[in-house]
């Protein structure tokens, strides 16, 4: 009798995780990357597949996407989008004069990971409300003069109310005020 009791109590906390908000976990694994991803390195770098990665120490502002999902969901997007790429080509940017997916580049694109987002059902309505953005968003934006950004919303805010931003920008992961510093291009909720 104790066996089926723990068994149950088992599948009932695996059920409810299943519908916990992922926010805070891809939250946490982001300010991890704090310290240890120290440079901006965008240089085209053969991985392995799946699963692979970058240098800890090193790399862009799709990395700190890719490493806080992978962390805290166990969601390889090297693998995810790629396999969508293959099945839907079409569906994706053509900037970089592609004629088959990339494994080692395409998730590693902030315009790859837009289509992949809205794709998956994940986008969310532009908004300017501090108040709508949630911990564990993902929000593309803009720099001057046309370089496309990631950033993860944190789950801490500034004192103004507005939430801060884990991101690399260019000098490894940091966690600032800069929701809004950039024009915004989309907006999107990971779902479990």
């Amino acid at each position: 009798m104790r066996f089926f009791i723990l068994t149950l109590i088992a599948a009932l906390l695996t059920s409810l995780t299943a519908f916990a908000d992922p926010g805070p976990a891809i939250v946490k694994a982001a300010r991890s990357q704090i310290g240890v991803t120290t440079s901006y390195d965008p240089a085209y770098v053969s991985l392995t597949y799946p699963g692979g990665d970058v240098p800890k120490d090193r790399g862009v502002c799709t990395d700190v996407i890719i490493r806080a999902l992978r962390t805290a969901h166990q969601k390889d997007l090297q693998r995810l989008v790629h396999e969508d790429m293959r099945a839907n080509f079409s569906a994706y940017p053509k900037r970089w004069g592609l004629t088959r997916p990339d494994r080692n580049i395409d998730h590693r694109r902030v315009p790859n990971l837009q289509t992949y987002f809205k794709r998956s059902g994940y986008s969310l309505p532009l908004q300017k409300d501090p108040a709508r953005f949630l911990p564990g968003d993902l929000v593309t934006c803009t720099v001057p003069p046309h370089l496309p950004h990631i950033v993860i919303v944190s789950d801490k805010k500034s004192p103004n109310g507005t939430p801060l931003i884990i991101h690399n920008i260019g000098q490894g992961t940091r966690e600032e005020d800069a929701l809004f510093k950039f024009p915004h291009t989309g907006h999107y909720r990971w779902k479990n």
